[in-house]
This record gives structure tokens, C-alpha cells and sequence, in this order.
């Protein structure tokens, strides 16, 4: 049974407008702030039943809430106690539903539920850099501003990194939010978003918790319920564990969602926490590439550089203050090209006397002549042609003159088919020096192969009617996706894309095998060979 609300305090400066909500130890109000003028909430602990505990969770919550700035945590403006004794908090008021109204009215669609994931995963990845565990993150703590952004809000719970968590006694599952029907109340968590370690006598969570709970709130904004809830069955709070613990998601009747987005929320909501996203930004990295699949632009990952490097000083003794120009790395789109040598002329001009010698003729840049005769060789000069056969040289006077007139005839017969010889097909160049030619920067760059996927497991997940696959991506590029096809006679040769690591195929009978081939794909070419896996 819900309680009555207190009354709003008296705070200078500002004017009371109307309640906006109630919660287990504080309820929440609309002020008009005078200067500067605005409109704030303000949340005011309740004095009845005022612990020392409660009173410190108050405190740490508006230390911590202080410690975080990011567009898409709510902002803390002031922190003080009332007339009448009172600690209260005065925060951003943002006049959009929250998102446990928004999915209650009409699920998400699937394009603002990757927004919003992806978006509230940089705003989770900056309290975890901060080091700050949310542990109750669900739609109802997600508010909304005009513009339909997320904001998180209600870090009344919230515990460092290295804390200790007391022992789990009580769990509160508001039935307004969760779709439950038990209304048991503490300060613990909400059951139907909390991870399997939170119920642990001696709870550890960590910053894969709040990864968890993230997963489950997209899920719950798409699906219109949450993950573990079951439509005309019992889902009560001890339900509601048992199925987290044992991993039961319940299936998503949405048509329009992507099996790569259902995949990526299964991780997230892995009952082994060592099965899930390492950390947000991971699960929000996740969510843009389905985005990618999808052909939408990636949303932006909000996560501010906490940790600024120290300024270089300047060495040459210029002034501290002078402004720098750093320099620009330029980065190639290609390798330079290469430039070649002139390629040696066929025969040497003839304005360039060449020198006999006794063995060969030898062309500039070194290319041999090949296919003269053994007898003797041709050596060709400026205005008068030689010939050395069989080591005699040629004959002097008239007689001489006819005898080398007509020597040179034949030399010049005989020289003609030599050069006709090496004017034609050129012989193969072997291997090695084939390998070893500069490239000329015409031919086409080498492509480096695709790499095939490595299987991590196969098998049946525990309903015993899905088989999941699950492999890796050694070495992968960071655009790299995925083809799958099934090769066991079902939907053979029809190949699904992906963009994760996982594939559940669901509805199969007992006692199937169900095979399939997977292939990277990368820069629109799959890899040679697929890695072929089979369930069981």
C-alpha cells in the first residue's frame, strides 16, 4: 500500500509547483528556482523512520551524483538541510517520462532502443571510471528530456569499486514497474533486472553487474516486459530468480528485431558474468555494429578522458604561453610509387662508336645479346662493319675490299636474324628473379586472405531446442562481420549476416544435429574456408 507523501518544504529561493514522485525513504518535487531562473527537482529525505544508515546513503548519493558529469546523468546543482531538518538534494529537472512509462505506453522502437543503450552505456562506462557501481539500473531510473534523451538518475544505492556489499536480505520489486505482484520493500535492488550474483548471501558485483541490468533494460523497452517475466505464469520475485539463475529468457515475439541485436542482449544477460561484455563501452561497441547492419549512423560513445596526460614543456626556451602549431602526419591512402630505370635501347645509336671486343658484345645497361653464333661475333661500328671468323682477320687491298664487302653482306644477313631473335619473344625470367622486379606501380596491391573463425563451443543451450554456436575472430579487423549458413539440409545455402560472435538457432527437435559453415567477412570478400561446426 502506497504512502502519503510529506510536505514540501519551505526552501528560500525557491517556489513549489506541484509533486513529481515518491520513493522507498525520499520523495521527489518541482521547484521554480528564482536565480538563475529555472526549473529544478528537488528530492527531500523523509525524517520518519530516519536511520543513520539512510541518512549516509543520502549524503553518499549527493557525493557521488557531484563526481559525475556527463550529458547523460542527471546533474546535481545543491545539496543542503531544510528549516525543519531535512536533508534534500536539488537536481536537473528533465519533463520527459521515464522510460518504465514510455515502454508501458509502446515498446521502443528498434533504432531509439540501440540510441538509448548506447547512449546510457557511456554514461555507465563514466561512473565505472569514476569508480562508481550503479547496481539498480532499470527503466523507471532513466529519465527523459524533451528531446527523448536518457538521462540515469537514483544512485541511492550506488557503492564504490572496491566497497564491500552487505549481505542480500530483502529485495524490493515495485510492482508498478516490474510487472510482479509481490511488493517486499528494502534498499537492496529490483529483482527483475538484477544479475544472478546479487543473490548470493555474500554479494560481489562488479562492473559486469551493471552490464547485466543495462542489457536488461533495452531488452524490457523492446520487448514491452521484462526479460524473465512470463505472460499468464506466476512471476513472483522467487520466480523471477529461479529463471535469472538458470538463464530462461523469454523469447521476444518482436518480428522486427535483428537476430544480431537479440544476440548481443543475451550476452549481456549471460548467467556467467565471465560470458558478458568485459565492460560498457564493449556492450556499447556491440550495439553500434548492429547499428552499421542495420544502415543507421553509429551513435556516439559519451565517455570523457578522466585521466589528462601531463603538458610536455617546451625545451627551446620559448615562452610557456606561446600558441604551438602541432605538426600534421600525413598517412599514405597507398604506397609510393616507384621509379623505374629507362629500359635499354634494342641496339646502341649510331652516333656512339662501340669498341670491339674478343668474345662478345655487351649492350648498355648491362643486357647480354643473347643467340650469337660460337664462331665468331658481329661487332658493329661507326661507318664500317668487322668481322672476326675463326680468329682471321679481314683481307686488305681491292681483293680484300670485295672479300669484306661481301663478308659484311653475310654479317649483316646473319646479324639481322640476331637481332630479329632478340627483338622477339623475350625467355621466361625464372622465380627468384621474378620476385625480386620492383614493381612497376600499375599492378594491383596484394590482398592479405581472410582469415577463417576459430569454434569456441557448440552445443544446446539448457531449454535443450536451441543450439547455439559460439566462435572467435583471431586477429580480426575492427569492421569485420560475419556469414553463417546452415549446412545440415534445413534452410541449407541460405546465409544470415552478423555482426557478433554468437549464433542461437532455435526450434529444434530432440536428438538433432545441427551443422553449419561460418566466414568472416571483410571489405566485401568472405574468407576461403569456413569454419564448419556441428551441435551436438
Amino acid at each position: 500500500m502506497s504512502r502519503r507523501s510529506s510536505v514540501p518544504p519551505q526552501l528560500k529561493g525557491f517556489t513549489f509547483v506541484r509533486e513529481l514522485g515518491s520513493g522507498g525513504f525520499s520523495d521527489v518535487y518541482l521547484y521554480d528556482q528564482a536565480l538563475p531562473k529555472r526549473r529544478v527537482a528537488v528530492k527531500v529525505l523523509l525524517t520518519q523512520g530516519l536511520t543513520a544508515a539512510s541518512q549516509a546513503a543520502f549524503v553518499a548519493e549527493a557525493n557521488l551524483m557531484a563526481q559525475l558529469s556527463h550529458p547523460y546523468i542527471v546533474k546535481i546543482y545543491h545539496a543542503d538541510v531544510s528549516d525543519d531538518g531535512r536533508p534534500y538534494l536539488i537536481m536537473e529537472y528533465l519533463a520527459g517520462r521515464t522510460l518504465s512509462e514510455q515502454y508501458k505506453l509502446q515498446p521502443l522502437s528498434v533504432v531509439d532502443a540501440l540510441r538509448t543503450g548506447i547512449r546510457l552505456s557511456g554514461a555507465i562506462a563514466t561512473a565505472h571510471a569514476a569508480g562508481v557501481l550503479h547496481r539498480d539500473i532499470k527503466p523507471a531510473n532513466v529519465l527523459t528530456n524533451d528531446y527523448g534523451w536518457p538521462a540515469l538518475t537514483d544512485f541511492g544505492i550506488a557503492s564504490a569499486l572496491e566497497d564491500d556489499l552487505p549481505a542480500l536480505t530483502t529485495t524490493r520489486i515495485p510492482s508498478s514497474d516490474s510487472g510482479a505482484t509481490t511488493g517486499s520493500q528494502s534498499v537492496g535492488m529490483s529483482v527483475p533486472w538484477s544479475p544472478p550474483e546479487m543473490f548470493d548471501d555474500d554479494p560481489k558485483p562488479d562492473i559486469r553487474s551493471d552490464v547485466f541490468s543495462l542489457a536488461a533494460t533495452v531488452y524490457t523497452v523492446l520487448a514491452g516486459r521484462t526479460p524473465f517475466e512470463v505472460a499468464g505464469r506466476p512471476n513472483q520475485a522467487l520466480d523471477l530468480i529461479s529463471r535469472i539463475e538458470r538463464g530462461a529468457i523469454t523469447p521476444m515475439e518482436r518480428t522486427d528485431v535483428p537476430a544480431s541485436l537479440l544476440a548481443v542482449l543475451r550476452k549481456g544477460m549471460a548467467t556467467d558474468r565471465d560470458a558478458r561484455f568485459a565492460t560498457a563501452v564493449d556492450f556499447a561497441r556491440a550495439l553500434q555494429r548492429v547499428e552499421l547492419e542495420l544502415s543507421y549512423s553509429p551513435t556516439p560513445i559519451e565517455v570523457p578522458n578522466l585521466h589528462v596526460p601531463e603538458p610536455v614543456r617546451p625545451a627551446d626556451g620559448a615562452p610557456e604561453d606561446a600558441t604551438r602549431a602541432r605538426g600534421v602526419t600525413t598517412v599514405a591512402a597507398q604506397a609510393p610509387l616507384v621509379a623505374l630505370p629507362p629500359r635499354a635501347p634494342l641496339s646502341p645509336p649510331q652516333s656512339t662508336p662501340i669498341q670491339p671486343t674478343p668474345n662478345s658484345y655487351v649492350a648498355p645497361e648491362a643486357t647480354v645479346m643473347r643467340g650469337a653464333p660460337a664462331e665468331g661475333t658481329v661487332h658493329r661500328e661507326s661507318g664500317a662493319v668487322s668481322a672476326a671468323v675463326g680468329g682471321t682477320a679481314a683481307p686488305k687491298g681491292k681483293i680484300g675490299l670485295f672479300v669484306g664487302i661481301g663478308a659484311a653482306a653475310v654479317v649483316l644477313v646473319v646479324g639481322g636474324i640476331l637481332l630479329a631473335s632478340n627483338i622477339g619473344p623475350t625467355p621466361q625470367t625464372p622465380q627468384a628473379e621474378q620476385s625480386e622486379a620492383p614493381s612497376d606501380g600499375n599492378s594491383s596491391p596484394v590482398t592479405e586472405a581472410v582469415p577463417t573463425p576459430v569454434l569456441v563451443s557448440a552445443g544446446f543451450t539448457q531449454d535443450g531446442a536451441t543450439a547455439q554456436f559460439v566462435w572467435s575472430n583471431p586477429g580480426g579487423a575492427a569492421d569485420d562481420t560475419f556469414v553463417w549458413q546452415r549446412t545440415d539440409g534445413a534452410n541449407e545455402g541460405t546465409r544470415t549476416p552478423t555482426s557478433d560472435t554468437l549464433v542461437d538457432i532455435p526450434g529444434i527437435a530432440a536428438g538433432t544435429t545441427v551443422c553449419i559453415d561460418i566466414y568472416v567477412r571483410r571489405g566485401g570478400q568472405l574468407s576461403p574456408e569456413p569454419l564448419a561446426a556441428c551441435a551436438p
